[in-house]
């Protein structure tokens, strides 16, 4: 993420040298600087003995008003990194800062207003509250701020528009749908304004088409608020939609983090490739990505930004069967597209299975 004059927005939320390490003891393998013994070395010390590292040495940023994304399979220690961020799990070693400030170093009084006024977390499990209906579920949280009811009525109201539940406020969740019931936890997260939003496959469990319709809402909110944002998911196809930046991890360690336009044209390693080959690379590309050089009458030729996407591109393409002129924002010329070179360039970006023989 960039402000307007290019430079790196702030940082947000950051996460430093973070372990987590299930077992009685498990602190006993760090001291202050990290693993006493290295990590490779502390990790086998910790496995002889029947300790298990669900998060080894994560260390990531989130910027303000970005959608970072953290995906692996089951098992990969995602879920586990979200909790240590918000300390529902206890990291064993490490470091979570929030605007600068120390997670880890908070009381348990500081954490629960921390939790209560700037997180917001939404995970697969909806945890509505049976008996109380949409409003007094959005509401929930409010009122163990002790917020005043004028006030609670307000932000409530709000929230639940920016969802579009109106008309269902005095609905009890069993009269909901299973993509109504995911916007109410939504709008309850939101209700306290939080500085950070942590989902954990907030959509996991909802069909494909709601799904979609979610990220859509999702989207349509963040383009709305600019949230702060970590977004757990298993799906690179969401992933791809939602993320600003992504890491994908592995056994409890981040492989590689980039935006998704990098993971998919640049994979750090066979694991990465694995989880995108199956990914169309046109939906990244762009029309910077298909010039090649040309001859100097291809000035003649009609123009194109070189950020237009590939669906336009091909649009405009079928108009100018003769090909197009490529010009950076500025108007300079990067090139030209034909349609043998875009299959060329095509043919260069399509992955090989790391199975293939």
């Amino acid at each position: 993420m960039t402000t307007r004059d290019n430079a790196p927005a702030a940082i947000k939320l950051s996460a430093r040298h973070l372990w987590k390490v299930y077992g009685p003891g498990a602190d006993g393998f760090f001291d202050s600087t990290g693993p006493r013994l290295g990590a490779e070395q502390s990790l086998r010390e910790m496995r002889a003995h029947g300790h298990m590292p669900a998060v080894i040495d994560v260390s990531f940023d989130v910027r303000e008003g970005e959608i970072f994304v953290i995906m692996g399979l089951s098992g990969s220690g995602k879920s586990t990194v979200i909790r240590c961020l918000s300390r529902l799990v206890e990291p064993t070693h490490g470091e979570v800062k929030l605007d600068g400030e120390d997670l880890l170093g908070k009381s348990t009084a500081e954490l629960i207003e921390i939790r209560r006024h700037k997180m917001g977390m939404v995970f697969q499990n909806f945890s509505l509250l049976p008996h109380l209906t949409v409003f007094e579920n959005v509401a929930f949280p409010l009122k163990l701020q002790g917020l005043g009811l004028k006030d609670r009525r307000r932000r409530v109201e709000h929230v639940i528009a920016l969802v579009g539940l109106e008309g269902r406020e005095s609905s009890f969740p069993d009269e909901l749908s299973g993509g109504q019931q995911q916007r109410v936890g939504i709008a309850r997260s939101l209700a306290v304004e939080p500085d950070v939003w942590l989902l954990d496959e907030p959509f996991s469990a909802l069909d494909p088409l709601i799904r979609r319709q979610m990220q859509d809402e999702f989207l349509r909110i963040q383009n709305t608020l600019k949230k702060s944002i970590v977004f757990i998911t298993h799906d690179f196809l969401e992933a791809l939609r939602i993320a600003d930046r992504m890491a994908i991890m592995r056994d409890g360690r981040i492989v590689q983090i980039g935006t998704p336009r990098e993971l998919l044209l640049n994979p750090a390693d066979a694991y990465v490739a694995e989880f995108t080959c199956d990914v169309p690379r046109s939906r990244l590309l762009t029309a910077g990505d298909f010039a090649v050089a040309g001859p100097a009458q291809a000035a003649s030729m009609a123009t194109v930004a070189g950020e237009t996407g590939f669906d336009r591109l091909v649009e405009q393409l079928a108009r100018n069967p003769d090909g197009l002129q490529v010009n950076d924002r500025h108007g300079a010329r990067l090139g030209i597209i034909t349609a043998a070179s875009m299959v060329q360039t095509l043919a260069s970006f399509t992955p090989v299975s790391p199975h293939a023989s």
